[in-house]
C-alpha cells in the first residue's frame, strides 16, 4: 500500500511537471499541489521531487499512531509552512518568468530585433543586458523578500521551540517510565 501511494505520488508529480507551460495563465491562480498526494505514514515522512514551478520539494509528514496535542501541533506548523512555502516561491517564480520575459522582448525591440534569429532559434540577451533586470526586479521586490524573510525566522522559530518542547516531553516521559519500571521490579532471590 505505501510503496503504490509512493508510485502514485512520483507519477502525479512528474505529470505536474510536463503540464502548464504557460505560466501567464497561472500567475493569479492559487499555486497547487499534486492532487493524489499520499496519504501521511505512521512510520515515516513523505518527500516528493522538486514542484516544476516552486522549486520545492512537497512533504506529507508522518502522523505517529500516538500523537501528543503538542506533536500535533508541531507536525500541522510544519506542514502549514511547507505549504506556505510553497505557495510564495511558486508566485515569485510565475512573476520573475513574466517580467523576465517582457524585459528580454522589449530589449528586443528597442534593438528592432524580433524574438526569434533567421534559424528560429530563441534570441537571448547577454549577462550585462540582463544585470539590469535582476537588480531592477531585486529592487522592485525588496519588501516583499524582507516580509517573507521575517515571516520564514518567525515560522521556523516557533517550530524549534516546538521542537524543544517536544523533545523535553519525550525526555522526561521516558526517564519517568524507567524510574516507574525500576520501583516496580521485585528484588532478585
Amino acid at each position: 500500500m505505501a510503496s503504490k501511494s509512493a508510485a502514485a505520488f512520483r507519477y502525479t508529480a512528474l505529470n505536474v511537471r510536463k503540464c502548464s507551460s504557460n505560466l501567464a495563465t497561472q500567475h493569479h491562480q492559487k499555486p497547487k499541489r499534486s492532487p493524489s498526494r499520499p496519504a501521511a505514514s505512521e512510520t515515516h515522512d513523505w518527500v516528493g521531487p522538486p514542484n516544476r514551478l516552486s522549486n520545492m520539494r512537497p512533504v506529507v509528514y508522518r502522523v505517529p499512531q500516538k500523537e501528543s496535542e503538542l506533536e500535533g501541533r508541531l507536525r500541522r506548523l510544519r506542514q502549514d509552512t511547507e505549504d506556505w512555502n510553497h505557495d510564495f516561491w511558486t508566485r515569485q517564480n510565475i512573476s520573475f518568468s513574466q517580467e523576465k520575459e517582457m524585459f528580454i522582448s522589449s530589449q528586443l525591440s528597442v534593438k528592432g530585433l524580433t524574438e526569434r534569429n533567421e534559424n528560429g532559434r530563441r534570441r537571448t540577451l547577454n549577462s550585462e543586458e540582463m544585470s539590469v533586470f535582476y537588480k531592477s526586479f531585486l529592487d522592485t521586490n525588496r519588501t516583499r523578500h524582507a516580509d517573507y524573510n521575517k515571516e520564514w525566522y518567525r515560522r521556523n522559530f516557533t517550530i524549534t521551540l516546538l521542537m524543544a518542547r517536544v523533545a523535553l516531553k519525550n525526555t522526561w516521559r521516558t526517564f519517568t517510565e524507567r524510574c516507574n519500571r525500576k520501583k516496580h521490579v521485585p528484588p532478585a532471590s
